[in-house]
């Protein structure tokens, strides 16, 4: 497999256990990330084709495992699996079920309540997924996909910033990075920002 370093902070694959791709060729890096961009455009027509309703995006725990296995199902066997590894972010392999249905509930709670505009509400749950880091590899890809399908159920158009955002040169990316880390210290302002520029 190719080790080419991974673009701007992004988790490469540190194995290819579970590569549902033909066995009997030597896959890159680079074709390996071509299979799963072609894997996420099929399930991003099947959320915004049309504004997904209650019933196919329905923002519970198994739908959100259900995303990740659209995104990625094609091309990894553990795709829409809990991680039961440590990774060097995200919380303990142990705590990723709890956390996950914690966010699950708190969801809920801020929109039961009012608890925060649409668009923070779309960028604190974009933030804690990427915190908990629920599966494998591809995690940032799906917190994206999530808040964007929020945003779209909600009658908001997805964010634009994030187009081509693993690419070399993509100059939102390091202030993604660098939102995604003031949110860790409890500062949304920057993601919010972000999440607020739509089509």
């Amino acid at each position: 497999m190719d080790r080419t370093e991974p673009l701007g902070g992004a988790t490469p694959p540190n194995d290819t256990s579970g590569l549902k791709l033909s066995p009997k060729r030597r896959w890159t890096l680079k074709e390996i990330q071509k299979k799963e961009a072609e894997n996420i455009a099929r399930a991003t027509l099947r959320y915004f084709a049309a504004p997904p309703t209650k019933k196919t995006a329905p923002f519970d725990y198994a739908w959100l495992l259900q995303l990740h296995e659209e995104m990625f199902g094609d091309v990894w066997e553990w795709a829409g699996t809990l991680r039961q590894n440590e990774l060097s972010i995200g919380v303990s392999a142990y705590l990723v079920p709890t956390e996950l249905k914690k966010l699950v509930d708190d969801l809920r709670f801020w929109e039961a309540n009012g608890t925060y505009p649409l668009h923070e509400t779309a960028a604190r749950l974009h933030h804690r997924a990427v915190w908990i880091h629920p599966f494998q590899n591809g995690n940032g890809r799906w917190a994206r996909m999530l808040a964007n399908i929020y945003l779209y159920s909600r009658g908001s158009s997805p964010v634009k910033w994030q187009e081509d955002l693993l690419a070399e040169k993509n100059p939102k990316r390091d202030a993604y990075i660098a939102a995604l880390k003031k949110a860790d210290e409890g500062d949304f302002s920057d993601l919010v920002a972000l999440h607020m520029d739509t089509y």
